[in-house]
């Protein structure tokens, strides 16, 4: 089957009404993850399935068809799903976990270790601050920023880690070709230039009230823990924050002032469990045991890659070799194993700095992390 024909199998089973991503992940699970083996079994037994989706796959609409091909043709825009290599193996484990993914941008970051930062729309000046300083401090500790592109916490979390000249990643409510809210059209841009923009919903698909929990699991299932820096009670950040610890994942919250209603949901949070954080380096050193966890998998993925994805290249991780503080690292890392402590003490960086830049080696193939919390320059490097 020609890519066009796949394409075309793709979004006429994702269109298919009351399928949903579960029914279409069982029916690739039994057809040896053939999508059209999937749309020939659907026509086989279309009438177990309800009038609409007959309907449908009686007569697809063609129009609605060729707009969405037309999207995926289009440079750096990528249908990700659940079949493919590179489909992020943080979401095998989530309700729901989707069965495709629509990406415009660079595909390749769903695969790195990601840190969501979530909070109020109508966060306060000193909110988007607080968002923006740890936005910037975990970009540059080698983690991507992902969060919902909504305003307020979730903007100022994007624009923070674009400042500082790192990738973020928008999970969005609406289709891929469409932005929510307008006012964020230049950011979502940016953040599709030098990031990622990803979608579960179809092109053409509008925002509406139950697409955003929807995406908040998608947020907090990538992520290897979510930070809400401001929340009221009734915030949808709570949801983010409450799926992330149904899956396993590390909850951080703010605290603030008890007179603010933003800090209201934090609190809540730390009451039944979140760490309580003041620093981003508090956060780097609590996901230290995750990131160590993930890193081999991630390794494993990115090495069966190709070069390049879909029109954009993968991450230029391998910009560390023009950094003077990983090139002393590695010197003084050496070729004999080193625990995390004594490598502190060579190098003068904190623990979080250095765990953060040795999984960065660790996923280029240049350090290897052994048990008891040691490291190892491979050989050749």
């Amino acid at each position: 089957m020609n890519e066009q024909a796949e394409w075309r199998d793709w979004l006429t089973v994702l269109r298919t009404p009351g399928l949903g991503p579960m029914g279409l992940r069982e029916r690739l699970c039994a057809a040896e993850g053939r999508i059209g083996q999937v749309l020939a079994q659907l026509h086989r037994h279309a009438s177990s399935l309800d009038s609409d989706a007959q309907a449908w796959l009686r007569q697809p609409d063609e129009a609605r068809l060729a707009a969405d091909l037309d999207w995926l043709a289009q440079p750096g825009h990528r249908l990700l799903c659940c079949t493919d290599a590179d489909f992020p193996p943080q979401l095998e484990g989530i309700p729901q976990p989707p069965a495709a993914l629509f990406v415009s941008g660079d595909a390749s970051l769903l695969l790195r270790p990601q840190l969501a930062i979530v909070g109020a729309r109508s966060a306060s000046a000193a909110g988007k601050s607080t968002a923006r300083a740890f936005a910037r401090q975990l970009a540059q500790a080698g983690f991507v920023v992902t969060s919902g592109l909504a305003d307020g916490i979730d903007g100022a979390a994007h624009e923070a880690a674009l400042e500082a000249g790192q990738p973020t990643i928008a999970v969005i409510g609406t289709g891929p070709d469409l932005v929510y809210p307008r006012k964020h059209r230049a950011l979502s841009a940016q953040v599709e230039t030098h990031g990622a923009l990803v979608s579960e919903f179809l092109p053409g698909m509008t925002a509406r009230a139950d697409h955003f929990p929807r995406r908040n699991r998608i947020i907090a299932g990538l992520s290897l823990g979510t930070l809400v820096v401001e929340a009221g009670l009734q915030s949808g950040s709570l949801i983010t924050a409450r799926l992330a610890a149904e899956q396993g994942r590390e909850v951080f919250a703010i605290p603030g002032s008890i007179h603010n209603p933003l800090a209201r949901g934090c609190h809540r949070l730390i009451r039944d469990g979140a760490r309580l954080v003041e620093s981003a380096p508090e956060m780097i050193e609590a996901l230290v045991p995750a990131v160590q966890a993930l890193g081999a998998e991630l390794a494993q993925r990115l090495e069966r890659l190709p070069v390049a994805n879909a029109g954009h290249d993968r991450p230029a991780m391998g910009g560390w070799r023009d950094d003077p503080e990983y090139r002393r690292l590695l010197e003084v890392l050496g070729y004999d194993p080193a625990p995390l402590d004594e490598l502190v003490e060579r190098t003068g960086q904190s623990a979080a700095v250095l765990s953060s830049m040795l999984l960065m080696l660790e996923l280029e193939g240049c350090v290897e992390g052994l048990p008891g919390g040691r490291y190892q320059r491979l050989p050749g490097i």
